[in-house]
């Protein structure tokens, strides 16, 4: 499992791109997505699991396990590309070296400076500390300050930099303290509360946001302001997963009043975490799924979907979906298994679904045909001219198919040959597409198997 890290290390080197479609990182584990927009393109600033049989000094091996950050960019929301790492947990201070703790982060601007916060164990002592990186690009290089925020015991910092000119931390179950101007402190006049948790009695810095909210189990508070209210969102385990709850306010530390979910719980993934961003007038959720480690939910991927609003100001409970958002580009390789519909029958499954190698989940998915199954993949971008339409397919018995736009106008035939293994075929389209498209892939005959189209 050392080549795994290897190989993670040596892509984000590169600047590998990931496509929108979700989940959106497409070449290691990301989870906890705080999306930010800086200087016109969207950054996210994931948590990194990794698997835990990867880390010897891991004493736990069916629990998360997160040793460093990446921070990704795009400017269209379909192309993502890794910056690499901001901090690993030996290069922090203060904090455990070998505690595979730093959890969901943020990042914020000021001044032309960028600062990173992120929760970490700490190196004496139990307990977790948040610290601070600060950077004078997103993209960084980070540099860690050389001690945690002084005051604050906890996890999951999510950060709002209010229209009231002051900026407010939230960390743990929804706490919250105004932070001083330079960011790095707490403001002085932070209250304390002694809580009860069960026969023990515990100090608690700042304010309780989250006060007779349904919060059981609540954690990971992502606060955002939009059209004079405050949005203070938060996952919490409602049955036995979490959900996505949400409470608005007219003051950034509350009274926050609970308004419902932004999205329900997924049965096989135990964990959610989300923020909220508006990019180019449109509002995202960004949350986290087990899409790539369907039987270990404690290695996650980050996915998007768009989110919208009532006239109220209330939010309306987000879809997930395999699609995503962006507009993919014809040219590019449509994995047509991220569909937005799928009818008659057609399944997905894993390309390598049964290689003990789990590194090879990364490769992606398949789509399996029945006889006049179809999938429907939305959004594809022709933006120049173009002659054929590749297929990536395996049909041991032959076959054909059909790609059509949205409307039921035949883009092409293609001629299925007998393939054992996957393999190319290119065929000529019968119509010039322009513009945003719709496509619909249907299958003429029962087993065949496509991994992905693409025009030329």
């Amino acid at each position: 499992m050392n080549n795994f890290k290897i190989m993670l290390a040596a892509l984000a080197i590169t600047g590998i791109q990931a496509t929108a479609q979700n989940p959106i990182i497409r070449d290691q584990f990301s989870a906890d997505p705080t999306a930010r927009v800086f200087n016109g393109k969207i950054y996210l600033f994931p948590s990194h699991d990794i698997p835990p049989m990867s880390a010897a000094d891991f004493p736990r091996k069916d629990w998360f396990c997160m040793e460093d950050y990446h921070v990704f960019s795009s400017d269209n929301l379909t192309d993502w590309t890794d910056h690499g790492v901001i901090i690993n947990q030996k290069d922090v201070p203060w904090g455990n070296p070998t505690g595979y703790s730093m959890w969901a982060p943020d990042c914020i601007e000021k001044d032309g400076k960028y600062y990173f916060f992120f929760p970490n164990g700490t190196k004496e002592g139990r307990g977790f500390g948040i610290g601070i990186c600060t950077a004078d690009k997103p993209e960084g290089p980070y540099t860690p300050m050389p001690t945690n925020i002084k005051g604050i015991n906890g996890i999951d910092p999510g950060l709002l930099q209010a229209s009231d000119g002051n900026t407010y931390l939230f960390w743990g179950a929804g706490r919250c303290a105004k932070l001083k101007d330079n960011l790095m402190e707490i403001s002085d006049d932070t209250p304390t509360e002694t809580v009860k948790w069960g026969e023990r009695e515990f100090q608690m810095t700042g304010v309780n946001c989250l006060q007779g909210l349904p919060s059981r189990q609540a954690e990971g508070p992502f606060p955002f302001e939009y059209n004079g209210n405050y949005y203070l969102t938060y996952p919490y385990v409602r049955e036995n997963t979490e959900v996505i709850g949400y409470a608005m306010a007219k003051n950034p530390m509350g009274p926050y009043e609970y308004k419902g979910l932004i999205l329900e719980e997924w049965p096989d993934c135990w964990t959610i975490h989300q923020s909220v961003v508006n990019y180019k007038g449109q509002w995202y959720l960004f949350y986290h799924h087990n899409n790539y480690s369907p039987n270990f939910d404690k290695s996650r991927s980050v996915c998007v979907d768009s989110l919208f609003f009532n006239a109220d100001g209330t939010i309306r409970p987000v879809k997930p979906t395999l699609r995503g958002v962006g507009i993919t580009d014809a040219g590019s390789k449509i994995q047509i298994d991220r569909y937005s519909e799928i009818n008659g029958g057609a399944t997905i499954e894993f390309l390598h679904k049964d290689d003990a190698d789990t590194t090879k989940r990364f490769e992606g998915w398949k789509t399996i045909f029945k006889a006049n199954s179809s999938v429907r993949y939305n959004s594809v971008g022709f933006n120049k001219t173009y002659k054929k339409v590749t297929v990536c397919y395996r049909a041991v018995n032959g076959g054909k198919a059909t790609i059509a736009d949205g409307k039921n106008n035949i883009i092409a035939d293609v001629k299925l040959g007998k393939a054992a293994d996957f393999k190319i075929v290119k065929a000529s389209l019968k119509q010039q597409p322009s513009g945003k498209i719709d496509l619909v892939i249907t299958a003429k005959n029962d087993d065949i198997e496509i991994d992905w189209i693409s025009f030329e």
